[in-house]
């Protein structure tokens, strides 16, 4: 297990629950490859954000699009350069204001000390669900 990658990732975590999405900024690869797998046109959230301002701009989409009702991320596991982490989250969808709910998996690619790739798995049924008017 690498506890220096474990650590970084725990810290970006802990900064998202404090809406320092700066810091999260900071600690990307220029080359950063950042996804949240689904169909896109289910969800505002869904698709792929490439490079540091890439992901802003995702920051800034999960901003307009819903209020964070929890965020908890519940396991962390490393494997040579990557972290997975397990966890659940609720969101109140701004457009509609329903509540969702769901299990997420993360997995992240530490090079060097910066993340260079995001990826993110979850129930995105429930978001597009949530979304619908």
């Amino acid at each position: 297990m690498n506890n220096a990658n474990t650590r970084l990732v725990r810290e970006l975590y802990d900064a998202f629950k404090r809406g320092e999405t700066a810091t999260i900024i900071g600690a990307l690869a220029p080359e950063i490859d950042w996804q949240v797998h689904g169909n896109p046109k289910d969800y505002p959230t869904i698709g792929c954000w490439e490079g540091p301002d890439g992901v802003q701009q995702f920051f800034r989409v999960v901003a307009a699009t819903e209020d964070m009702i929890e965020f908890s991320p519940q396991g962390f596991y490393a494997s040579e350069s990557e972290v997975f982490v397990l966890g659940r989250y609720a969101w109140k969808v701004r457009k509609t204001g329903k509540s969702l709910a769901a299990q997420w998996c993360h997995m992240l690619t530490i090079d060097n000390g910066k993340v260079s790739q995001f990826r993110e798995f979850t129930d995105t049924a429930s978001f597009a669900d949530g979304y619908r008017a």
